[in-house]
């Protein structure tokens, strides 16, 4: 809930708080519209109690009162434990490159992977450059970050997944993993998804949240095959709650430790959510579906993004440049005898 509340005075809306010694404070929102008020008190409260402070502590604590309710938020409060010591009192200007290069061997001495780092500095340039854009200091200098690790490219079988499914005991991860697996839907998307927004009849899963207001990542409205719409119809008849992955009718937060059991049992080597998704994509590759399509499955913003990380699973992937470049074509050398691979000498 907001620390503050909307009341009226003499017919207008005001956002009114307690400070923390006691005293009242209401600021009039200059309309008599309790929807409009609604939408401004947020943003009016956030810039009337923003800490006026230039130390990068006071311009984080301004940015998570002006961005309230952001998912990254949850984040960030685990980001700035490992910032806080170095840059707390430090004043947002006067970071130097020399500062984030301290940092950064100092989390790599800690035994912090590249990528943690990339985040953690990630969001304090995000916090400097929002400070500058909001006057809260005239310049945001540059952050220097250790490059971002290229993804994981693991990614399972279908066998591998059928033992997986196997192996999980309990059945809101066996659904997860039907449902990552069958929409190539991201994990939070995936545990974020509404009875409301499983369409049987038409055969369709919309995978966007509409009551989340904050940003997100690309997500698609994709038919469901005949196993997912199977096991989701069996899942609805025992559903306790809105929520399609559900425990004991309360939503999962997440399935990591289910997934590692299941993998454990599946004899597997690390299985992550993302791996779900990045393998339901390299099946739609392999397959060889056109790009443009499994980029519009995915819910990417365009088929770019899928080419660079998928086109390489595409069983026909340059293989027509490849012909072009065949000598035979020339007449400068002998055309070979096609031979059975699984012939071949050895």
């Amino acid at each position: 809930m907001p620390d503050w509340r909307l009341t009226r005075l003499r017919g207008e809306f005001c956002v009114t708080w307690d400070e923390a010694d006691g005293v009242r404070r209401r600021y009039r929102l200059g309309t008599s519209d309790p929807k409009e008020a609604a939408r401004l008190a947020a943003s009016r409260y956030a810039e009337l109690t923003r800490p006026r402070g230039t130390t990068i502590a006071d311009l984080w604590k301004a940015y998570t009162i002006d961005r309230e309710g952001r998912a990254v938020l949850g984040t960030m409060k685990f980001t700035w434990k490992a910032l806080e010591d170095r840059f707390g009192q430090m004043e947002g200007s006067a970071l130097t490159v020399i500062d984030c290069r301290e940092h950064t061997a100092e989390r790599r001495k800690a035994g912090i992977q590249d990528g943690t780092i990339h985040t953690e500095l990630g969001h304090l340039r995000t916090v400097l450059v929002w400070a500058e854009k909001n006057g809260l200091i005239n310049r945001a200098p540059h952050v220097e970050r250790p490059a971002k690790p290229d993804p994981k490219e693991g990614y399972l079988k279908r066998e591998e997944v059928a033992r997986l499914i196997a192996g999980a005991k309990v059945p809101h991860i066996k659904l997860a993993i039907m449902v990552m697996i069958g929409t190539g839907a991201r994990n939070a998307a995936a545990l974020e998804l509404t009875w409301d927004r499983v369409d049987f009849n038409r055969g369709l899963i919309n995978l966007r949240n509409p009551f989340n207001g904050t940003r997100r990542k690309g997500r698609a409205t994709v038919p469901m095959n005949p196993s997912l719409k199977g096991a989701l119809l069996e899942a609805k008849e025992a559903a306790l709650s809105p929520f399609v992955i559900e425990w004991a009718g309360t939503p999962v937060k997440s399935i990591k430790k289910g997934l590692k059991a299941a993998a454990k049992a599946a004899r597997l080597d690390e299985v992550s959510p993302h791996m779900l998704r990045h393998s339901a994509a390299v099946w739609l590759a392999e397959d060889g579906h056109d790009m443009t399509r499994i980029a519009q499955f995915l819910g990417h913003s365009n088929s770019r993004i899928t080419e660079k990380v998928y086109a390489r699973y595409s069983p026909d992937h340059l293989r027509d440049l490849a012909q072009t470049l065949d000598l035979a074509q020339t007449g400068a050398t002998r055309r070979y005898r096609t031979v059975d691979p699984s012939r071949a000498k050895t």
